[in-house]
């Protein structure tokens, strides 16, 4: 399965990444309880999405910092 991020999901991964899918996830659940609303609904969702990947999946996808739109 082939999951589309958006830039902005993107970039929160890209923030929060480690080495594994499962780490990064830990790392993005840590710091919701820290964001504002907006913010935490984004990671939110992208948190949903890499549940829904694999590991090799997560590790096949380079996650960029990136500021475009």
């Amino acid at each position: 399965m082939n999951i589309c991020f958006t830039i902005e999901e993107e970039n929160i991964v890209a923030i929060y990444a480690e080495d594994s899918r499962e780490t990064t996830l830990e790392n993005i659940l840590a710091a919701m309880p820290y964001m504002d609303e907006d913010m935490r609904q984004l990671a939110a969702a992208t948190v949903n999405k890499l549940q829904a990947m694999t590991d090799s999946e997560f590790s096949e996808r380079e996650f960029i910092l990136t500021d475009e739109e």
